[in-house]
């Protein structure tokens, strides 16, 4: 997994590569919510994740409801096939605002 983050005046702008799986989800999880306690709006550019499983979709979802306590925005932007049809297997499309 490889993570390209920007901030820019406090919309960070996270890229994602590779996958999302059990095996990431740890420095997935440091990632995501490290750049969301510095800025107000976090986007997540899914386009180039190959592959996510239950654990990537924890993450997500966590960073989501984390995004949602502190009052900031928190976008997903160009999932793929792969992170589509998890969503639509957990019916969370809606919840990501897909």
């Amino acid at each position: 997994m490889n993570i390209n983050a920007q901030n820019n005046n406090g919309l960070c702008r996270l890229k994602i590569e590779d996958e999302m799986t059990i095996s990431t989800a740890a420095g997935l999880k440091k990632a995501l919510l490290d750049n969301l306690a510095g800025c107000r709006e976090l986007e997540i550019d899914l386009s180039h994740v190959n592959e996510m499983d239950t654990a990537g979709f924890q993450v997500l979802y966590l960073a989501r409801r984390e995004a949602d306590i502190s009052g900031k925005a928190f976008r997903i932007v160009s999932p793929g096939p792969k992170i589509l049809s998890v969503l639509q297997l957990y019916n969370m499309k809606g919840f990501f605002g897909i």
